[in-house]
């Protein structure tokens, strides 16, 4: 199946712009407050975010080593991991 393009794009999906500033807001939100653990329904009310981009925002922050899941889903920083 081919890529989307920006035209294919679901409406939900933050812009580009949008999703890099939201991605820096998050890891700051983590890093301003040692220990926090959310889980993807308290991010999304913390930080005012839609279930799409709450899931994406962590998930991808997950990804890159910042963030770890716990096996309860809980998202805290990876230094903060018992």
């Amino acid at each position: 199946m081919p890529p989307l393009d920006r035209e294919q794009r679901s409406p939900q999906r933050l812009s580009d712009e949008l999703w890099r500033t939201t991605l820096i807001r998050v890891r700051g939100e983590f890093e301003e407050m040692p220990g926090l653990r959310l889980t993807r329904e308290e991010a999304k009310a913390l930080l005012g975010l839609q279930d799409s981009a709450s899931i994406g925002v962590l998930d991808r922050l997950a990804q890159e080593g910042f963030l770890w899941r716990s096996p309860q889903g809980e998202y805290m920083r990876r230094h903060d991991v018992p």
